[in-house]
């Protein structure tokens, strides 16, 4: 690690509550050939546990044409990592007894009670459902959709958007239903959705650069989003969301938050920690694991159903915002113990929280068009220098030693 690496490293060891930050080497020669293959920019990677921070790095740049460097500072736009946000904004009104899963979503908004299903039923609508993709409702579109400048807007698109099946006979992934979610919390807590998390999580755990409004500061410091160009295999500028971002639009709790792989950590650490980060508590034990525990049943779920990923939809189910790993398989879960839980992003973000190793794992890049989930090259380079840092932990310096001991017993 040279001596610009460690300048970075240390002041965001400390950020994150961490002795030191000791680097996965192998992590970082595996984001190096991702950069060196074109298939991203750059990108930051950190690996935390229940205590301390296991590794940070930034590799590559945040923009091509300036040539700005990507740092661990960064800020990326984190789309639907901002789901399981979502899901710790309600568990904080379930440990205040606001709201419980099984609540009808009528209760908080009286609209959805003439809400009908594709067969002319009642379609009761939970909270659970709306949060684990299985209600059914149909997804905001259309001018109305897009001239929506609050969630309160977007309550008559959703309520017109034709159910697309039953609630709770399937499982499909639904924008609007996490969106719903951020609705009720809003209705709740008598707050708009982005100034509950603002000073409910952001502030409190520190979260300084996490934000659904990016201020002029911030975006200097956003990282340029790219497309591969499918035939010269370059990387080209990708045009930005103008869905997100803009104080012209609501706070999407389905995917509009902006973030750093640092701020996300802390995230990450608090849940490790069974909901308390540096001696204050967030959500009670009993809340986190309602968010990571599987919500729906034996229906397969996520994206890797397919064909074309092995049909893998029975490894997953679905949390309070959360993807859940039942079962590890081929590629990046494989390296993931069961009951793992996390999300990833639409421009390859990804974090997931292993609570059996004690270790949480977040990535920051800005690529769109990845292959679904965890079947992009990028995050399982990710992982696999993950594995090699710690195989070869005997041979790095004496920061590394008992790494390999202390995630065997999950005590890291």
């Amino acid at each position: 690690m040279n001596l610009a690496t460690l300048s970075r490293v240390l002041p965001l060891a400390a950020a994150l509550g961490a002795s030191a930050a000791p680097q996965l080497p192998g992590i970082g020669t595996a984001m190096q050939e991702m950069v060196t293959r074109q298939e991203v920019a750059g990108a930051v990677t950190v690996v935390v546990s229940r205590e301390r921070t296991l590794h940070v790095e930034a590799t590559g740049l945040a923009d091509l044409a300036s040539k700005r460097p990507m740092t661990p500072d960064t800020l990326g736009w984190i789309a639907s990592m901002t789901k399981p946000v979502t899901g710790i904004a309600v568990m904080m009104l379930h440990d205040e007894g606001k709201l419980r899963l099984s609540d009808p979503v009528a209760k908080f908004l009286p609209e959805f009670a003439g809400l009908k299903t594709p067969s002319g039923r009642p379609a009761n609508l939970t909270v659970t459902q709306i949060l684990t993709h299985t209600s059914g409702l149909g997804e905001a579109t259309g001018p109305a959709a897009q001239a929506a400048r609050t969630l309160a807007d977007l309550v008559p698109v959703w309520l017109a958007a034709p159910m697309q099946f039953e609630p709770g006979a399937q499982w499909k992934y639904c924008q609007s239903g996490i969106n719903l979610a951020g609705r009720i919390v809003e209705v709740i807590s008598g707050q708009s959705f982005d100034t509950f998390l603002q000073r409910r999580l952001f502030d409190p755990l520190g979260m300084k650069d996490t934000t659904f409004y990016p201020s002029d500061a911030q975006r200097a410091r956003l990282a340029t989003g790219y497309a591969k160009n499918k035939t010269s295999g370059l990387l080209e500028a990708a045009p930005a969301r103008a869905d997100y971002g803009s104080r012209n639009r609501p706070p999407q709790g389905n995917g509009g938050l902006f973030s750093t792989a640092t701020d996300y950590a802390r995230l990450c650490q608090m849940l490790l920690n069974r909901g308390t980060l540096e001696g204050r508590r967030y959500l009670s034990p009993e809340a986190v694991a309602l968010l990571s525990t599987v919500h729906t049943g034996d229906l397969p779920t996520g994206f890797f159903q397919a064909e074309a990923y092995g049909r893998h939809g029975t490894n997953y189910g679905w949390g309070v915002g959360t993807c859940i790993l039942r079962t590890p398989h081929d590629g990046v879960a494989a390296m993931l113990s069961p009951g793992s839980y996390g999300h990833g992003g639409a421009w390859g973000t990804q974090a997931w929280i292993d609570p059996t190793k004690g270790v949480a794992y977040v990535l920051m890049v800005q690529r769109s068009n990845f292959p679904n989930s965890d079947a992009s090259d990028v995050r399982l380079a990710y992982f696999s220098g993950w594995k090699l840092g710690i195989s070869s932990s005997s041979q790095c310096p004496s920061a590394f030693h008992g790494i390999t001991g202390e995630l065997t017993r999950g005590t890291v």
